[in-house]
């Protein structure tokens, strides 16, 4: 029949019937049916609208200047890779609920209909003589019945491998927990850094554009006197050298400043689009204070709380209980099974029976394979080992060096209010003096211009110092003291953040951490 499809045709006909063969060719039509579905544009509009519609639910109006404490509010809240990272944590709870189930015994019910188009029919052979039994041949069992059972059935090694697995999802769901930690500490130090800049943006956007309009005039100004042959060409150009790298600056400075705004928006949860001022912080909200904690203090609590190291600890505990269900799989298997059967083929005398077994198996080529696979579980386990003792010394890196940031920073930052000072003074002298000579015109853009920079220079030096201490923070694993994001209103966490900063950025008001 080899090659001829009739000849099969007809044989499956014959043996299975037009039925069956009707099956077949339904079944295989329908794979050959599967074909690329591209999405088209309509429904990706829809999806899209669908989820902006999801990001946008339960999120207040900003209907008043948005403040530091409401920015991190509502970064907590509303912030989509933060809300990522507590869902992955309540994704791991869940299963870890859903492991419990599997240390328990199994009880498995079954029901079953058999319908049989010819009798079953059996002949006999003297179990002595090897002839064919005289007796004619009989029917064992009807041809239609059915059958059911439930059956307690209880494993001994799937009973410690699911403990094992349990535990090794209970260390996950903590390992989730320090990764949302984690971004909290991120996305706080982030906000931090976007919303001063955006302050220094709203603060001297008005101030930038009077400079620039100054600047232009005395161009235009210059490129009259150049025009009109009053100066000589070398000194006309040599000012407009002079004003036109000063309109390069505040071009770039307001080119930088302006994509600060967008950056808070997409933090905080707004969309880019939308227009918002800000409320600049209080002093009390923004005072940088001298870390004077004993570096020793810092580094015992830096290898107490850190996310990063924390996860590694648990890490470690994973790959010892893997270590030990690899040990379980070595040993033999015993099993317990007890279940109720019932069949309603009248052939049988006994419809209803109870049937108790005890089991125990041995997989043989685990003598060959143990080697190999506690080598492998006792490696895997002092690979996590070695991350964790790297990771500590990269911490205690990581907290000197961001030690020795949010110092220079301090410092960076007085000497930029200072500097920040003495400008703004000397722009409000220079253009309180009413000279109508051209020079004077590139005096004042000049120092407009410095004004500005140093300005800038301040906000920025305070956005860096915040960074510093956010960086600080993480590394010491600080964590601010709030409860539950989503049991809290967003009024209620605003005021709650408007304490913590009051405090000063680096307090040290920490959640109780979780002993490991």
């Amino acid at each position: 029949m080899e090659g001829n499809p009739k000849m099969w045709m007809r044989y499956l006909q014959g043996r299975c019937g037009s039925k069956a063969i009707a099956l077949s060719i339904t079944f295989v039509l329908g794979g050959c049916a599967i074909s690329p579905y591209p999405v088209d544009k309509q429904e990706i509009a829809d999806v899209v609208q669908r989820d902006r519609d999801a990001a946008r639910a339960g999120m207040p109006a900003l209907t008043a200047p948005l403040s530091l404490d409401e920015a991190i509010a509502r970064a907590l809240k509303f912030n989509l890779d933060h809300r990522t990272r507590i869902l992955e944590q309540a994704l791991a709870i869940g299963q870890l609920d859903a492991s419990r189930f599997d240390m328990l015994p199994r009880l498995v019910a079954n029901a079953g209909y058999t319908d049989r188009d010819e009798e079953n029919i059996r002949r006999a052979t003297d179990s002595v003589t090897g002839e064919a039994s005289l007796a004619n041949p009989y029917i064992s069992s009807e041809r239609r019945h059915t059958t059911s059972d439930m059956t307690f059935s209880w494993n001994i090694l799937d009973f410690g491998a699911s403990y094992y697995a349990g535990k090794q999802q209970a260390d996950r769901v903590l390992i989730a927990s320090e990764r949302r930690r984690k971004s909290m500490h991120h996305l706080i130090q982030n906000v931090r850094t976007a919303f001063w800049r955006a302050i220094a943006a709203e603060k001297l956007q008005a101030d930038i554009a009077v400079t620039i309009q100054e600047a232009e005039t005395a161009l235009a100004n210059s490129q009259r006197v150049e025009a009109e042959r009053i100066k000589e060409p070398i000194e006309a150009l040599r000012y407009q050298r002079a004003l036109l790298e000063n309109l390069r600056l505040l071009e770039n400075v307001s080119r930088e400043l302006t994509s600060a705004r967008v950056e808070l928006a997409g933090l905080v949860g707004l969309t880019p689009s939308t227009q918002y001022t800000l409320l600049e912080p209080t002093e009390d909200q923004s005072k940088l204070t001298p870390l004077n904690t004993p570096v020793e203090q810092l580094e015992e609590m830096a290898l107490t709380n850190n996310a990063d190291l924390r996860e590694q600890f648990y890490n470690v505990r994973i790959a010892a209980h893997e270590t030990r269900r690899a040990l379980l799989k070595l040993l033999p298997g015993l099993s317990f099974d007890y279940g109720y059967n019932h069949d309603s083929d009248d052939y049988l005398i006994n419809n209803n029976w109870n049937e108790a077994s005890m089991r125990v198996s041995f997989n043989l080529f685990n003598v060959f394979s143990a080697p190999s696979q506690l080598k492998s579980a006792k490696a895997e386990k002092t690979l996590a080992e070695n991350r964790r003792m790297a990771l500590q010394m990269t911490v205690l890196t990581q907290l000197h060096l961001a030690r020795q940031q949010y110092s220079d920073a301090l410092r960076h930052y007085q000497r930029a209010d200072a500097i920040a000072q003495v400008d703004t003074r000397w722009m409000e002298l220079t253009r309180n003096r009413q000279e109508s000579q051209i020079d004077s015109q590139l005096d004042r853009v000049s120092v407009g211009v410095s004004a500005i920079l140093s300005r800038l220079r301040r906000f920025e030096a305070i956005a860096k110092a915040q960074e510093a201490a956010g960086r600080m923070q993480a590394t010491l694993g600080i964590t601010p003291n709030i409860g539950s994001v989503d049991e809290l209103t967003l009024p209620d966490l605003t005021r709650t953040m408007h304490e913590l900063l009051k405090s000063g950025v680096l307090a040290e008001q920490m959640a109780p951490v979780p002993q490991m």
